[in-house]
Formats: C-alpha cells, structure tokens, sequence
C-alpha cells in the first residue's frame, strides 16, 4: 500500500516544479543571478542572450512556469504559446512598456513586479541630469574635445524650484537630495501626499513656477501622454524638463519643438519612447539635451536589491503552490 507520504510532493519535488528562466540576461545581471540563487531555490536557467525576439521566448523559455523578464517584449499573443507560464517577473516597475498585465492575467499568467529597488539611484541620476542641464556640461565637453571652446551661463539652482510630477520613492529620493542643494520643491500627485518642506500644488501651478520639472509617475493608460504639447507650453518659459520616468509619459514631438525653439532651456533624458534612441534621432541632434541610456537605476547596489527582489518572487511562488 502507498504511504500517504509518498504521495505528498516533497519541498524540494514542488520547489523543482517551479523552474524559472531569466530569458534576456545581460552580463552583469547574469553573473548576479548566478551568485545569488541558493541551493534550495526554484531551478533557474540563466540566457546570456541578451537580444532576445518575442517570438524566440516560447523555445527560451522551454516550459519554465515563471519567466524572468529584463527588457524582452512579451506579446500576449507570444505569452499564449509559452506552455506552462503561470508567472512573470519583471525586473523593474514599467511591466506595461513590454506586455500588457491584464491580457495576460486573462491567459492566467501572473505578472509581478519589482518596487523601491533602485529609487536611490534613479534619484541620483535624475540630479546629476539637472546639474549637467543646469551648466551644459554635456555640450561644453562635446565642444572641448572637438577643439572649440564654448563659455556660456549655466543657471545656478540654489534657491530654483525643483517641481517633482509624481511623489513615490524616487520622487522623495530626488527631493531630499534637492532641499540639501538648498532648492524649493513642489510636486503634484495623483493622490493626496504630504511630505517634510514639499509644498504639494495643483499641476498647472506646478508648470508655471517650477525652473526644473522632473517627471517620476508610472506608465499607465492613464498617465500615458501627460506631459503634452499644452502641459509643455504651460511650462515657464527657459525652464530644464528631467526625465527618468518612461518617455511615453510626454510629447516627444513637442518637446522637441520646444528645445528647439528656446522655450525650454534644456532636457536631460535617460528614457525613450523608442529604445535603443534611433540613430540621427532629433534628441541626438539637438545641442541642448543631455542623454543617457536608460541607465538611471544600474549601480552594484540596486542591481543586488533588484535580484534579491525577484528571487523572492520565485521563493514565494514556489511555496504558495502547495502541492499544486
């Protein structure tokens, strides 16, 4: 006779049936993945291909009931042919730039997502943006390696007013490295907030008296476009825009009307509407942006809370499972 033990998954069977696969790991994420995961956690497979199609995700994925996702568009139509997924990982809090969460659900696909891992560090690149806007640090080093040497005024920020559109962690982040710099901060969110020395103001009032504005909301069906060609035109005039948020979140055409034109004075961007930037794209042509590649959150230390995240993801999906 079968003892009831025997037919009762072990920890170690039910963990195992739990695999997961991080399908577009760059490099260093990889080797962190790798060093990070324990012995007892659910199977992982490493893909160090980075540049992955949505269509290859079924064969990457190979079954894995979690997939572990970086910057891989995932279809709803692609996730319906990954047998077996239940659930996804994102690494990161923009699930809605690569898939859509409730289509998915619809599937019976979970999407999870990763909160708070790196606000430090997106805060950090936000600041360094508006100082290098704020000076034009970007051209001058342009213009020095190429033999010329262009003195302008930058705008000192001491005493400026930073407007911050969104006030989750990042926001607070950014602000509390700007009241040290002796700025005023104003922000506008979509809920009540209230925070130390942050005066919260309506969105126009935000517009209208801020030198820099620096956009930190979610990407979502709601906030997709909010920053628009009149939102833009409400700015005050020779103002620096900040943007370490997702580039769906603005008018890109009229932001680029609006540097061009001199209505504002500079905008320092770290995220796209199209990623990578396409050559020859009008930001990479116009003297007073300054651009980064989507690297406001890569340092040592988010990168680390940002794996640890998402094992614990798997972890918790493994014994919420039961026998199942």
């Amino acid at each position: 006779m079968t003892s009831l033990a025997s037919t009762v998954p072990s920890t170690t069977t039910r963990v195992a049936r739990w695999r997961a696969s991080f399908v577009d790991a760059e490099p260093a994420l990889a080797d962190l993945f790798e060093r990070l995961h324990r012995a007892h956690d659910p199977p992982l497979h490493v893909n160090r291909q980075a540049d992955v199609k949505p269509d290859e995700l079924p064969a990457v994925l190979d079954g894995a009931p979690i997939a572990i996702i970086d910057h891989t568009s995932m279809p709803t139509a692609v996730a319906a042919r990954c047998l077996g997924l239940k659930h996804v990982v994102f690494l990161g809090t923009g699930a809605r730039s690569y898939m859509d969460p409730e289509a998915l659900a619809a599937l019976g696909i979970a999407v999870h997502t990763i909160k708070g891992y790196g606000d430090t560090a997106v805060a950090e690149c936000a600041f360094a943006l508006m100082w290098a806007a704020a000076r034009g640090l970007a051209r001058m080093d342009r213009e020095l390696r190429a033999g010329r040497w262009p003195r302008s005024e930058g705008m000192q920020l001491r005493g400026k007013t930073l407007g911050l559109i969104g006030f989750g962690g990042i926001a607070q982040e950014l602000a509390r490295l700007a009241l040290g710099a002796g700025m005023r901060v104003v922000a506008w969110n979509r809920s009540s907030r209230e925070h130390p020395d942050v005066e919260f103001v309506a969105i126009d009032a935000l517009l209208a008296a801020s030198h820099v504005v620096s956009l930190h909301l979610l990407l979502t069906d709601q906030t997709r476009g909010f920053l628009s060609r009149v939102r833009i035109a409400a700015m005050r005039d020779g103002a620096v825009l900040i943007n370490t948020a997702r580039g769906a979140l603005l008018d890109e055409p009229a932001l680029i009307d609006a540097l061009a034109s001199g209505k504002l004075a500079h905008a320092g961007l770290d995220v796209f509407t199209v990623e990578p930037l396409p050559a020859q794209h009008p930001f990479t042509l116009l003297s007073n942006v300054t651009l980064s590649a989507h690297s406001a959150f890569r340092t040592p230390e988010a990168s680390i809370n940002l794996v640890e995240a998402a094992l614990v993801h798997c972890r918790r999906i493994a014994a919420d499972s039961g026998g199942a």
